[in-house]
């Protein structure tokens, strides 16, 4: 027995160092790299990209009508693929190489020394490219909702193409690659500005230059499948996680807060926009209620990681009702035709996030930003929204004007009646 005891304690001197050494944070490692952050980080690559295949493309496949589901499928699952190749040949380099206040240069042009050591903070650098193009793919996305069921499918591709590498990334390296907007001091955690308010103005240029859906407003085009925008906006929801807890690049108390404060600002729209259309309408929608939820996740994007959960709240609450009227009283206003309500969605809650963010991240109301007075801060993020909103519109025209002068952006009239499925694919959506 005496005997046995002596061989644990012999086994325990060796054994307890190991377990010591099995428990010291993986942050110790001497070339910088934290395991633990780059496992987050790979997750929340993951979370991203599921945002736009298959969160988006169910979100918008099901808002359309049933003869042009396919297309908007199409388009989102193509421009994944398409941004992914630009991104790799161009627009990382452009967006975080090294360069002036615009724009980053060529020098990390097809990933160019992003190899296996190289790092970005505690995480490899290869990583932190491939979480920053997923961005670069979900914001082109969101402009289809905009020019849904009447632009061909080559002018989609030109244009989404070319708006990646002369418009996002360059505002992209404006607020997040050393630019001037960054060097201001403009707020924004992950994206109100460099996605959201982007692809929104990009979004009503296109809708605008390309013109009504034919029958617009008159003909009613109800979408063909809540079903699908429904468990398409619950992937956004879950998606967005990865959006905004991502952006700390860290698997710490900020990446924690940033997921608090995206789950509430959501829950706080969705309960506003279905309350104002209670009211207004008599009934709460399905479709009110996950567009309510996208209006506060886009609107929590740009203060994410600066506010406290009151600001969530209001954040949220103010969104939901700013964009139901946006999205409804104001378009029919204008009389644009923003299909799926991509501006009065992401503009507009964009810019109510961009704008409250200079408010809520101030430590007095609950924030944790650095800022030292709320009047300076919205001035810094007035700049940021009109320099974003201008760049992003005049860019979107010109693109769009030249694509038209070549090849054409709308389909025939014929064609939009038959649906984009058929004249564009040659394939249905459903085959009854």
């Amino acid at each position: 027995m005496i005997s046995r005891i002596k061989s644990a304690l012999a086994l325990s001197r060796v054994a307890l160092p190991a377990l010591m050494l099995l428990a010291i944070p993986a942050a110790a490692r001497a070339d910088g790299l934290d395991t633990g952050d780059t496992a987050w980080m790979i997750t929340a690559t993951a979370l991203v990209l599921f945002m736009t295949i298959p969160g988006l493309a169910l979100f918008y496949g099901g808002l359309v009508r049933a003869k042009n589901v396919l297309s908007v499928l199409m388009q989102c699952f193509v421009i994944t693929a398409l941004m992914t190749i630009l991104w790799v040949v161009a627009g990382y380099s452009i967006s975080f190489g090294e360069g002036g206040a615009f724009m980053g240069g060529l020098g990390k042009a097809f990933l160019k020394g992003v190899g296996p050591d190289a790092l970005s903070g505690t995480i490899p650098e290869i990583l932190f490219a491939m979480f920053q193009l997923t961005f670069a793919v979900i914001t082109p996305a969101l402009i289809v909702g905009a020019f849904a069921e009447r632009m061909k499918f080559s002018a989609m591709l030109l244009f989404t193409g070319a708006w990646m590498l002369f418009i996002y990334s360059p505002v992209c390296h404006w607020v997040w690659g050393g630019g001037w907007l960054g060097r201001m001091g403009a707020l924004d955690f992950a994206g109100g500005t460099v996605v959201h308010i982007n692809a929104g103005i990009a979004g009503l240029v296109s809708a605008v230059v390309l013109g009504r859906r034919k029958g617009y407003p008159t003909t009613p085009m109800m979408p063909h499948s809540l079903t699908l925008s429904v468990v398409g906006a619950s992937m956004l929801w879950v998606g967005w996680f990865g959006f905004n807890a991502g952006s700390e690049l860290a698997a710490d108390g900020t990446a924690g807060m940033a997921l608090a404060v995206t789950q509430i600002a959501a829950a706080s729209a969705t309960l506003a926009w279905l309350f104002v259309e209670w009211v207004k309408h008599g009934k709460p929608s399905a479709l009110g209620a996950i567009t309510g939820a996208v209006a506060g996740l886009v609107a929590i994007t740009p203060a994410s990681g600066f506010v406290g959960p009151m600001g969530a709240l209001a954040i949220g609450f103010v969104s939901g009702v700013v964009c139901f009227f946006s999205a409804t009283t104001m378009k029919r206003a204008l009389g644009y035709d923003d299909s799926l309500d991509a501006f009065g969605v992401h503009g507009v809650g964009g810019v109510v996030g961009a704008m409250l963010t200079g408010v809520f991240a101030a430590p007095a109301l609950g924030g944790y930003s650095e800022i030292t007075g709320i009047g300076g801060q919205l001035w810094t993020q007035f700049v940021s929204v009109a320099a974003t909103l201008v760049y992003s519109a005049v860019g979107s025209f010109v693109i769009l004007k030249a694509i038209d002068a070549v090849i054409g952006l709308r389909v025939t009239d014929d064609e939009e009646v038959t649906g984009l499925d058929i004249t564009q694919h040659n394939e249905k959506g459903y085959d009854y």
